[in-house]
């Protein structure tokens, strides 16, 4: 006969088979009996975060890092509420992350009755935030609906899927399924006729283009075909690393400074891969892109989305791209001066991001004098990540770095965290990007970074406040920078209180020295740069760049 189990060691025999290492989520009445299996189970390892949105963008950034499924694990109500901002961020990045939430017991599920944690239309709550939520009714009906959840997850285009599991249905028994391995992704191979047609379009063209963006993390393989054949690459930052970063055909994440608008002139086509074309990487959509402009895309509803397109061709990029490289590797030749002209666009492009640094340049330089190779870039949403970060230093590989797609700040620390726990397996080291107001949002889980001995450095850029916001101020509102300088605590002594070494830098001249100090340190460490002793910036980021009357 075979042994009774709950529907929580299902779903945790479930995750074991996914390939799941780390889970990270807040433990609570509502989701114990899924924690107690993954505990008793001892395959996968459970993180307990300091908050549920913290939880969630662990797992966004381990799953981005590892190329594999993110797991969160939330209780219900309020708990499920918090994971929503965190979700959002997952969806834009187009994470594959499965959230595991509690409900309350069934039999008061959908009443009306006030019951304690209960949240009217939880289910509506976390669909609208992610791709997609649904609800186990019953212990035999767990498999398949996590089956279900986790494939829609990773069909394109992927994102975050929730599964709300009321308490009685995880205590409840049931008999452990024979097989328990998640449902095939179908994959997207493009029609051949479209390839053929796209090639045919690119074969008398002498000077192309790529914009890959996150849609083409898993097609490094044949973008380096197709950059050999001699077509330039330039990325989204979501893109960054799908060729690396210092490649000689490579614009790397400088895809609308002015150095780079003037060689998109003198290209005859762009092949835009696996990207939104966001707004903040568009001038807004008013860039000026090659044309003819060409599109891959696995989503059949991103055709002309942000742009207008002459030909679309609906399929999986590395598929895609694949079959085009076997078309033209006979068919394409570049023109001879490409290669020259993309290295001195690139150059210029730099050049103008550094006079824009100007004290900050020697930030800049300690990172690349120190980071290894191999490192993995984190960065919250923080004047220095706008200005530099997104763009330097150079990636080796496309799941080297990490950043809060959605614009929302705080979020660098606890994907930090979940980055660093995919990475470390490697003896790779973690470089987190953060400013001061942006870390005191999740400060807590600076304790669960301690807690689990993540392998993080942290480059805490210190300015007493919200810098973006001063500098919009500035800008656009006389001036009035009221509410836009926070307290925040002596890093110093908060750091103490947990054990973890901390270095104040006033003058960068010794940064490189103190960065690799950092580096070589066991866990987590933290650099405050102080910003106010250092001064300002060369020139003020006050927000996205747009187009202007002038530049029509």
């Amino acid at each position: 006969m075979s042994e009774l189990v709950t529907a929580g060691d299902v779903a945790a025999a479930f995750l074991e088979r996914c390939g799941v290492e780390h889970a990270f989520g807040v433990i609570s009445i509502h989701n114990m009996p899924i924690l107690d299996a993954i505990s008793r189970r001892n395959k996968v390892t459970f993180i307990p975060a300091r908050s549920e949105g913290g939880a969630v963008n662990m797992a966004d950034a381990n799953a981005r890092v590892r190329g594999g499924l993110g797991v969160a694990v939330s209780s219900t109500g309020t708990a499920a509420g918090n994971a929503c901002g965190a979700i959002v961020e997952a969806m834009t990045a187009g994470t594959p992350l499965l959230h595991l939430t509690g409900q309350i017991d069934s039999l008061h599920l959908d009443r009306q009755k006030g019951f304690i944690h209960e949240a009217p239309d939880q289910l509506g709550m976390l669909g609208a935030a992610g791709k997609g939520a649904f609800r186990v009714w019953s212990a035999d009906a767990m498999l398949g609906t996590l089956r279900e959840a986790v494939k829609l997850a990773f069909t394109p285009p992927m994102g975050p899927v929730s599964v709300e599991i009321a308490i009685d249905v995880q205590k409840s028994n049931t008999v452990m399924p024979a097989s328990i391995d998640p449902l095939p992704v179908p994959e997207l191979p493009p029609g051949e006729d479209a390839v053929d047609a796209l090639a045919g379009a690119l074969a008398g063209k002498k000077r192309v283009m790529m914009w890959l963006g996150g849609g083409a993390r898993h097609a490094a393989d044949p973008v380096a075909r197709l950059a050999n054949l001699g077509f330039g690459v330039v990325t989204s930052v979501q893109g960054r690393g799908v060729l690396p970063g210092d490649d000689q055909m490579s614009l790397g994440a400088f895809n609308l400074q002015p150095a780079v608008e003037e060689l998109y002139k003198t290209c005859d086509a762009m092949l835009v891969v696996g990207s939104h074309l966001r707004s903040n990487e568009t001038l807004s959509y008013a860039l000026s892109l090659p044309q003819p402009l060409y599109q891959i895309d696995a989503d059949p509803k991103a055709e002309g989305r942000s742009y207008p397109v002459d030909m679309f061709v609906c399929g999986d990029s590395a598929l895609t791209l694949e079959m085009l490289a076997d078309k033209l590797k006979a068919n394409f030749t570049p023109d001879a001066g490409f290669k020259s002209d993309i290295r001195e666009a690139r150059a210029a492009a730099e050049g103008g991001m550094r006079k824009a640094l100007g004290p900050y340049n020697d930030v800049l330089d300690a990172v690349l004098e120190t980071v290894p190779r191999d490192f993995v870039w984190v960065r919250d949403i923080t004047l220095s990540n706008t200005i530099w970060g997104n763009r330097l230093p150079p990636l080796g590989g496309p799941r080297d770095g990490v950043h809060a797609l959605g614009g929302g700040i705080g979020q660098g620390l606890p994907m930090g965290i979940g980055a660093a726990l995919a990475a470390q397996r490697d003896d790779r080291k973690t470089l987190v990007l953060a400013g001061d107001g942006g870390f005191a949002v999740t400060l807590g889980e600076l304790a669960t970074a301690k807690q689990e001995n993540a392998d993080i450095a942290i480059l805490l850029m210190n300015d007493g406040g919200y810098g973006v916001i001063k500098n919009i101020a500035d800008a656009h509102y006389n001036g009035n920078r009221d509410y836009t300088d926070i307290l925040g605590p002596d890093w110093g002594m908060l750091c103490d209180s947990l054990n973890i070494p901390h270095w104040g830098v006033a003058d960068v001249k010794g940064l490189a020295e103190i960065l690799g100090r950092a580096f070589d340190a066991e866990g987590p460490a933290l650099v405050e740069v102080d910003m106010t002793s250092i001064g300002d910036f060369a020139q003020a980021f006050a927000g996205p760049p747009a187009k202007t009357g002038d530049d029509d």
